[in-house]
């Protein structure tokens, strides 16, 4: 049996495992936490604490799902790839560093799993060694390490509460000023896990691991570990948190909808997509809905997946070109691809009995119910219209655009394992948002709203879909020329990637080119080695003149010495 076979099967049997218990626990409303020792040195203890609810197992049977579908999807897709054993076992460890964050209640043990996961996402987006690779890396570790230091902060000062299961405490200490101190760190943390303004940049950068890697980190792994995270420290965030939580997202929320729209790299406007349902996420737990965060997490997690391993297929078959405006009428060539696609696609729009649909629509509900402010009721509503719109216009590009590509081609939808595995997947994308709102939530909800407030996210979906295939029209003619600086800002993400690399590192390193001729080649130069050498050159000049000439030097220095006897006494 193959190494992807052996983790397929294992993480599969997991999944079902985890799933089974998940419903177990939501029935009997369990709440199980384990403690085992590792090591007892004196009076010193040292225990791995486990803690499996029903949002736990069910999170786990979700990331262990996705990662199996995804592993067997690796097979096709890296086959051609000369070390494949490696990147299978980079992918079984990113997954065990998520199941470690997702069943700990303990700061120490998430940051193991924290950590791990950076790490191996390091390794990951670096895999195909090129310099675009290594700058994305790069970028990706830098940012998340910001994260990393809030969060090991948070852990010295845990030492407060006398222990770092932080579960015991969110609740109880949620008015002390440490644990709002600690909140903040974790708030923090948790936006640079989860790419939120000002720290967005990495993701896109990060498309370039492979697509079975995007398709993971994007849906169920180490994006959401932010918003889990949050989820877990939800009890202990007060009216400032949740307003600034609410007014970040919603602004990421914005930002990413608006740049999807202007770019025409498929994994990146896929990227950008994830971005936005983040900021979803993060918003509606903003509001105080941290079981319906959880929900549209889990719903995301499986059209996301699909979603990357559809555009996975496409570009295996496009010869690695990602660019949409090659790609057009796809749907003569690959049907089942584009027919998943445009599923998955629509889910993320909301489309009504699909799995984003049950999240979604109950997300713009509760917010629309529990009114805040107009800007955020405008801005949550703006941004569902952009989702709608950019993913009308990569349907646009895909099925209904002049094909671009080489006249000289291989389409075809011979690849029978990938087929599998998203065929696997799809049947989850169509049922899950009803099976999972049956399970998370216990009791029937009823939304009473207004009737032009009930319609609103039918006329800004139905305007998303006119922009869309307007936009699509716009940009094949010259009057895009018009707009193209306002586009290159938007779709550049409002210059942040740009911030975020020139931004810190030109002025220190015109900064240190400075310093290196002043002081380097200038004063210290002058003042040290250089005129250090010189002078012993010179001491060493004399010296040789000495040495070579000393008898008569002998007798001059006497002839001196006794002048000099002679002249003063």
């Amino acid at each position: 049996m193959s190494i992807n076979n052996k983790y397929f099967v294992i993480f599969l049997m997991l999944s079902m495992t985890f799933f089974c218990l998940a419903l177990y626990f939501i029935i009997k409303d369990l709440t199980i936490i384990l403690e085992y020792l590792i090591l007892s040195l004196q009076s010193s203890l040292m225990i791995m604490v486990i803690l499996l609810d029903w949002m736990s197992l069910l999170f786990l049977s979700f990331v262990l799902f996705i990662s199996s579908m995804v592993i067997y999807y690796s097979k096709e897709y890296m086959s051609g790839d000369l070390s494949m054993n490696r990147f299978i076992l980079l992918v079984v460890m990113f997954v065990i560093s998520m199941m470690l964050l997702i069943i700990s209640p303990n700061l120490i043990s998430i940051l193991l799993g924290w950590d791990g996961l950076g790490l191996v996402s390091y390794c990951l987006v670096i895999y195909y060694q090129n310099l675009k690779s290594y700058n994305a890396g790069m970028i990706t570790a830098l940012t998340n390490r910001l994260g990393d230091v809030a969060f090991l902060i948070s852990i010295a000062w845990f030492l407060n509460f006398g222990s770092w299961n932080f579960v015991f405490y969110l609740e109880v200490m949620k008015n002390d000023l440490i644990m709002q101190l600690i909140t903040w760190l974790m708030l923090l943390a948790a936006m640079t896990k989860s790419a939120q303004i000002p720290f967005s940049s990495w993701l896109p950068a990060a498309m370039a691991a492979p697509t079975p890697v995007s398709s993971l980190v994007h849906s169920s792994t180490l994006v959401t570990a932010g918003v889990y995270l949050m989820i877990r420290f939800s009890y202990s965030l007060d009216s400032n948190m949740k307003l600034f939580l609410i007014f970040i997202a919603s602004l990421t929320m914005f930002m990413s909808g608006l740049g999807a729209n202007f770019e025409y790299d498929l994994k990146k406007i896929i990227a950008l997509s994830t971005l936005s349902q983040l900021g979803l996420m993060l918003s509606i737990l903003g509001l105080g809905e941290n079981k319906l965060a959880f929900f549209h997490l889990m719903t995301h997690a499986l059209f996301k997946a699909l979603l990357f391993m559809c555009a996975g297929n496409m570009i295996h078959n496009f010869n690695n070109s990602q660019d949409i405006r090659n790609m057009g009428s796809l749907v003569n060539q690959m049907p089942l691809t584009i027919a998943y696609f445009n599923v998955s696609n629509l889910s993320l729009c909301g489309l009504p009995f699909l799995s984003g649909f049950y999240s979604k629509d109950l997300i713009v509900e509760v917010m629309s119910m529990n009114y805040l402010n107009l800007y955020i009721y405008i801005i949550f509503y703006i941004s569902i219209g952009l989702t709608v719109c950019y993913s009308f216009r990569v349907s646009y590009y895909l099925l209904m655009g002049t094909f671009n590509f080489s006249s000289l081609n291989c389409l075809n939808e011979k690849n029978f394992i990938m087929l599998k595995s998203m065929s696997s997947l799809i049947i989850m994308v169509i049922l899950s948002g009803s099976l999972l709102s049956w399970l998370i939530f216990s009791s029937l909800y009823f939304i009473c709203l207004p009737i032009y407030m009930k319609l609103m996210t039918l006329i800004l979906i139905l305007s998303g879909i006119w922009l869309g295939l307007e936009i699509s029209q716009i940009y094949l003619s010259s009057m895009f020329m018009l707009s193209i600086k306002i586009s290159s800002f938007l779709g550049g993400m409002w210059n942040m990637p740009l911030i975020s690399t020139m931004g810190i590192n030109l002025w220190i390193l015109m900064l240190s080119k400075k310093f290196t001729s002043i002081l380097d080649l200038g004063w210290l130069e002058f003042f040290g080695a250089q005129n250090l050498k010189n002078m012993l050159k010179m001491s060493s000049n004399f010296n040789q003149i000495l040495f070579n000439n000393n008898l008569k030097i002998y007798l001059m220095i006497m002839m001196f010495w006794i002048s000099l006897l002679l002249f003063l006494f």
